[in-house]
């Protein structure tokens, strides 16, 4: 799941409220992964060949099969901040393989959609699919650039977690146009919305200075 180590920001993102709302659920499958002898960067990887594997089945068009395994993957993403807390070894490592992984996921799951809608000839489906994944990038860049620049920004609308609650019951249900249209649409939005919380807070800070 997206997260920052040096985030210096007391707002939570929806992705935040999930951890704390599932951690009845999460603490103890991250105990009995721990127990397994599995690690968080382990665990992080397994997310990543899960959503690879999803987006195969999405490729071949079978987008049930690929929905339910990126929906089943979603959960088990989060687990690799769980495990590494309980373990006290919580690491910017960690978790900047995590947000990596998360960004390469995620593309390989539009990419998988991209393929078929190419495959079978679909333009709609193919500029919804690039729409989407444009603003999926836009929003983890926009926010990257930020914090090395010395600040926050992580506000918006569709973080990660809104993005893949979005796609996952879309292949599920065949709502494919729909989800993509969402995604496309609100995923740039939130970019935007980044760039103009991070122009306020250069605004203030100049200020700050004169």
């Amino acid at each position: 799941m997206e997260k920052s180590a040096g985030a210096t920001s007391s707002e939570k993102t929806l992705t935040d409220y999930l951890r704390l709302w599932f951690k009845w659920v999460l603490d103890p499958l991250g105990r009995l992964f721990l127990r397994l002898g599995l690690t968080p960067n382990m665990v992080t990887m397994l997310g990543l060949a899960g959503n690879t594997l999803g987006a195969y089945f999405l490729a071949r068009g079978e987008l049930l099969t690929g929905g339910i395994l990126i929906a089943v993957m979603t959960p088990i993403d989060a687990l690799d901040g769980t495990m590494a807390r309980l373990r006290g070894e919580a690491s910017a490592w960690g978790a900047y393989v995590d947000s990596v992984s998360d960004r390469y996921s995620e593309l390989i799951i539009y990419g998988g959609l991209l393929y078929h809608f190419l495959t079978v000839g679909d333009v709609t489906g193919g500029m919804l699919t690039f729409g989407a994944a444009a603003g999926s990038v836009l929003v983890s860049y926009v926010k990257a650039r930020a914090e090395g620049l010395g600040y926050e920004a992580r506000v918006g609308l569709l973080t990660r977690a809104e993005r893949y609650l979005v796609l996952a019951p879309a292949l599920v249900f065949n709502l494919v146009y729909l989800g993509l249209g969402i995604l496309a649409v609100f995923a740039n939005v939130t970019a935007l919305q980044r760039i103009w919380h991070v122009r306020k807070l250069a605004r203030a800070r100049m200020k700050r200075q004169e």
